[in-house]
């Protein structure tokens, strides 16, 4: 049994969730999101809450469950409140700037980094060393975040690069001589 599946996702006030066949489209003060479920799990509304139930007892309905569930809970939870992502940038020289919906990030290549920001998400750089990924979709948040880090990964020695804001670096000890 998923424990989690089991749980009802309950609507908070000013949040509206309407069922049509699989997909279920969720309403709120900050946007609208969808989520389309596949056919191994029944969604349904009733009052201020939506429940997910498996159609049958195989591994992939249970796998369904509990997931379908979960995307559901993000759904509210982005309408309502959103999603935010902070990154820190490590490094001599390595900073980052906002012009227009470009971020401009100087990381030590021959050539300045200009990363567009994806439609749905906010990209900010209050400081030149921090960064924020705010949004309603938590997926496209998270991947934004991703990409934005990929560009230059923390290395293990001197942590120069861009990491998550409490992601932790485990540090390496160098050559002794």
């Amino acid at each position: 049994m998923s424990r989690i599946g089991k749980r009802p996702v309950e609507l908070p006030s000013g949040v509206s969730a309407t069922l049509s066949g699989q997909t279920v489209e969720v309403k709120g003060p900050k946007g609208v999101l969808t989520f389309t479920a596949t056919d191994d799990v029944t969604i349904s509304i009733e009052d201020s809450s939506v429940t997910v139930e498996p159609r049958g007892k195989s591994k992939r309905a249970r796998q369904q469950w509990g997931m379908s569930r979960t995307m559901v809970a993000n759904m509210v939870t982005g309408v309502t409140e959103g999603f935010k992502k902070e990154l820190e940038i490590n490094g001599v020289g390595y900073r980052a700037q906002m012009q227009g919906n470009t971020l401009k990030l100087n990381l030590g290549l021959s050539h300045d980094v200009d990363f567009v920001a994806p439609e749905g998400v906010t990209v900010t750089a209050p400081k030149p060393t921090v960064i924020i990924v705010e949004g309603i979709d938590q997926q496209l948040v998270g991947q934004t975040a991703a990409n934005i880090r990929a560009w230059r990964k923390p290395e293990p020695y001197k942590g120069k690069g861009i990491k998550y804001a409490d992601e932790y670096i485990f540090r390496k000890e160098g050559k002794k001589k």
